[in-house]
């Protein structure tokens, strides 16, 4: 994403950014480019290239049934959801399919899509340089590396010192999930049911020789429970009257969540739990601690003083012009600078002219008036 600069020369600050294991904010390139066109964006991302290798507003009801689409996870779903924007405007349901899916759809992304409004992460960079976009361009990168650093280290020292298996993000979203699974019962082996059912028999007989009285115990039969085995780790899940079929070897949910999110959805906590085995062990290494603590190994190194640099000798031949800039139309959006004892001074407020009290004028006073 791209932020306008405040300066003299102005100009336009781009970067690219992504989430860390944790959910936190991980910078990964930046640059100050003169204004957001084609060519600085082409140099951009040649640039990031270099660096890392390689690798019209829609109607209301619109925009709700595109979003859902683009996140769902089964191809039954998104189908659905696509009918019903043939149904609303057809030419909308043209252009998603020359636009590819593959470019918005989570469910036909070449890689695993997670469910990060990436745009925030740009706007939450953009809000903490709102101050520092005003300053000189070397003052102002100075500042970003500054940030950036600090971000980093405080991040891997979370990662370091955790006592959770995941990062703080998706380890309150598998707690969630393992919520959502709760009214979801595992079936009890055939041999355990019958081991409780002689056992319940057995207590009948003592209390009935006894004469002891005794409170009945309630047993469900196997068909009343809703997660079925049928092999070491095949598994089916009823939830809510529907079926779903988990597979722990290939960590897959016909419901989509399991694979892409690869994080153990609801129906997959259902399995786990009755085999009494740990959910984390069946989630992405990229959540775990070991993982973020790898993210941020090579920190942000410091930056000597000026005075201590080492410039080649072709680049301090070279001739750097300042960018070209024009002023730009309009009465500029800021207001003026005040001092201190403008900060100090208490604002204005309004009294009553009878009673002294703020909020209301003599008009409208009910209260005694004041001793003068």
């Amino acid at each position: 994403d791209e932020s306008h600069l405040k300066s003299y020369y102005t100009g336009t600050f781009v970067s690219a950014s992504t989430l860390d294991g944790a959910g936190h904010i991980l910078p990964l390139a930046y640059g100050v480019i003169d204004s957001e066109n084609d060519a600085a964006w082409t140099w951009f991302f040649e640039q990031f290239k270099i660096a890392y290798g390689k690798f019209k507003r829609s109607h209301a009801k619109l925009s709700e049934i595109y979003f859902s689409m683009a996140k769902a996870y089964t191809q039954t779903e998104f189908d659905s959801l696509m009918e019903k924007v043939e149904k609303v405007d057809i030419r909308v349901k043209e252009y998603l399919e020359l636009a590819g899916y593959e470019k918005w759809a989570r469910l036909y992304a070449p890689v695993n899509m997670g469910w990060t409004m990436t745009s925030n992460i740009a706007e939450s960079i953009n809000a903490t340089l709102v101050s520092a976009r005003e300053l000189p361009i070397y003052d102002f990168l100075e500042e970003v590396r500054k940030m950036f650093g600090r971000w980093n280290c405080s991040n891997r020292k979370e990662a370091t010192q955790t006592y959770k298996t995941l990062g703080k993000k998706y380890q309150e979203m598998l707690e969630l999930n393992e919520t959502m699974s709760t009214h979801m019962t595992a079936e009890l082996p055939v041999i355990f049911y019958e081991y409780l059912l002689e056992l319940v028999n057995n207590i009948d007989e003592y209390s009935c020789s006894k004469k002891v009285e005794y409170k009945c115990i309630q047993m469900q039969t196997v068909d009343q429970y809703t997660v079925v085995p049928s092999t070491e780790y095949l598994h089916t899940v009823n939830d809510g009257g529907r079926n779903y079929t988990v597979c722990l070897l290939e960590r897959k949910c016909v419901c989509g969540r399991f694979q892409i999110d690869e994080l153990s959805c609801p129906h997959a906590w259902a399995v786990l739990k009755s085999k009494f085995l740990m959910p984390e062990e069946y989630c992405s290494s990229y959540y775990k601690p070991s993982t973020i603590v790898m993210t941020y190994d090579v920190p942000v190194y410091p930056l000597p003083d000026k005075n201590d640099w080492n410039i080649p000798e072709h680049v301090a031949e070279e001739v750097v012009l300042p960018p070209k800039w024009k002023r730009p139309p309009g009465r500029p959006k800021k207001k003026r600078d005040k001092n201190l004892s403008e900060l100090l001074l208490p604002k204005n407020q309004h009294s009553c002219s009878i009673c002294g009290q703020g909020g209301h004028n003599k008009r409208t006073c009910r209260n005694a008036p004041r001793n003068k």
